[in-house]
């Protein structure tokens, strides 16, 4: 029999024997059959989720904290050195997280072999570091440094999180665990927007800190993934891990085999079908070796021709995500609002922005499936360009107003009782521009790599969007606060929207419906044989 025909009737074996099993422990009233056999993986998952609330701390750390640093009496109520930020050394701040994410994605990727969980352990140290640092900082400079220090580590925790989550989840409930960080995120931005309208960035830079400090601590606690156990030969904690995970009566030798020969199958297209023995000393050459083995894999894919349409259609899409001004509002949000309104308190109004974007996160999960990725693309561009065209139009309108006001020599108290308060329509502008994008083109983008990409060049494809995604960010991020030099709030917010019509015209044209269609690259028989029971 051919090895992939031998594995699928070993996992109807598995099948077969663990129904038998729950059955009669069901009949004889066994007290382990009313345990939920999840909550252990629960308690995994949310150990390891403090890495994304962290990472969620940070990036809402930043609109705080620049409206912060930029307002003349920072720090004196606490007898801190004075400290205050331009406008252009705010974009360096916030856009240098991201520079360091995209460094910190590659080290991520090459330092993921030596464990999951020891590496979660390592980075979390210089992740709280960066922070503490921060809480000191008396130049820019040094913020310039910390902010990249963070962003840096954030990328690899971020990485290595996805990574285990997946590696330690049953089936059933690996969709409901991957959504756990992403929930993480959202409300570690929440936090520190609400936060952030309280302390100042000292203060503020104190309490993410602690994140990394206690995933330092919670990860003590639980397992390596088994996955990793298994690769390296070491099957003795293989075992304990995979027993830990899934319950002290369950029987998981069957499950340790399965493991153990997709990994084999997986080596088998290396043409090594044995497991290596754990030898820490190889584990330094192995690491210098992976960055040479990573440029061969990315010269090898970009002479395929069947690796260069979903290149271009997922490298697209990033860059209409990336610059169409939702994604780098989050950085600046406080500040803009201060800009445009006349009464509203602009920490409220970020705090609204953030909880609606948790909100619409979690309702994306379920129209994707039962939409379609396309109609949600679609719509979420059209709205992007009427609430960006929108908020710019306000701005000029708001503007041309104030100017004029200023020419009669108008004190700002007359100012506010002339002008008619219509703080409203900003906000409101901003909430339809966040909905549309947590509910199509942020979501979607990061799907169709797992959808486009074929399944030989999946591995690489992702890591090369990851980082190109990365780079944009960073790009737009810091050229927020430069397109409004140029052109003004209302002209970089045109800008914005022109953007997003020509990524409304990128998506009709380029991206193709993946709702409910196989990937043709794909073996039945090979994807239930690695499924079952993971």
């Amino acid at each position: 029999m051919e090895k992939e025909e031998i594995i699928i009737e070993h996992c109807k074996l598995i099948i077969t024997n663990n129904a038998s099993r729950n059955l009669a422990a069901n009949k004889a009233g066994d007290p382990a059959s009313d345990k939920s056999p999840h909550y252990t993986q629960i308690i995994a998952a949310l150990a390891v989720s403090l890495g994304p609330l962290a990472a969620g701390l940070g990036k809402g750390y930043t609109s705080p904290a620049i409206a912060s640093l930029q307002e003349v009496h920072i720090g004196l109520k606490n007898n801190q050195t004075q400290l205050t930020a331009s406008e252009q050394e705010a974009s360096w701040i916030a856009s240098l997280s991201l520079l360091g994410a995209l460094f910190g994605g590659i080290f991520g990727g090459a330092v993921m072999q030596f464990g999951r969980r020891k590496i979660l352990r390592l980075i979390s140290l210089p992740y709280s570091l960066a922070w503490i640092v921060t809480i000191f900082a008396e130049s820019v400079i040094t913020l310039f440094i910390t902010a990249f220090v963070a962003g840096f580590c954030c990328s690899v925790v971020s990485m290595i999180t996805q990574v285990y989550i997946s590696e330690i989840s049953s089936p059933g409930i690996r969709g409901f665990l991957s959504a756990i960080q992403k929930i993480s995120g959202q409300f570690g931005i929440l936090i520190s927007y609400i936060l952030g309208a309280y302390l100042d960035w000292r203060q503020l830079a104190m309490v993410v800190s602690i994140a990394p400090l206690m995933l330092f601590v919670t990860v003590i606690y639980i397992p390596e993934t088994p996955s990793f156990l298994v690769l390296k030969g070491r099957m003795e904690d293989a075992f304990r891990s995979l027993q830990w995970l899934r319950g002290p009566h369950k029987n998981v030798n069957i499950e340790l085999e399965t493991i153990k020969l997709n990994i084999q199958s997986t080596m088998s297209s290396h043409q090594d079908n044995n497991l290596p023995s754990y030898d820490n000393k190889k584990e330094t050459f192995i690491f210098f070796k992976s960055f040479s083995k990573c440029l061969k894999n990315i010269k090898k894919s970009a002479e395929d021709k069947r690796f260069h349409k979903p290149l271009i259609i997922v490298g697209g899409l990033i860059i209409f995500q990336r610059f169409t001004g939702s994604h780098s509002f989050g950085f600046y949000a406080i500040s803009v609002f201060r800009k445009t309104f006349i009464g509203m308190n602009p920490h409220l109004a970020a705090i609204s922005v953030a909880f609606v974007q948790l909100l619409a996160s979690l309702l994306s999960g379920i129209l994707i499936d039962k939409v379609g990725r396309i109609p949600l693309l679609i719509t979420s561009s059209v709205f992007m360009s009427l609430a960006l065209a929108s908020f710019g139009s306000y701005s000029y309108y708001n503007q041309n107003i104030s100017n004029r006001l200023l020419e009669v020599h108008t004190s700002a108290y007359e100012t506010e009782i002339i002008t008619p308060n219509t703080d409203w329509i900003p906000l409101l502008c901003v909430l339809i521009l966040s909905i549309a994008f947590s509910l199509g083109i942020y979501p979607i983008t990061s799907l169709l790599v797992g959808e486009l990409f074929p399944l030989e060049f999946r591995a690489i494809g992702s890591s090369l969007t990851t980082s190109w995604s990365y780079l944009c960010s960073f790009l737009s991020v810091k050229t927020f606060q430069d397109f409004q030099d140029v052109f003004g709030l209302h002209g970089a917010f045109w800008l914005y929207a022109c953007i997003s019509c020509l990524g409304l015209l990128f998506i009709v044209l380029r991206v193709p419906e993946t709702k409910g269609k196989d990937l043709d690259e794909m073996d039945p028989k090979f994807i239930e044989a690695m499924t079952i029971n993971r």
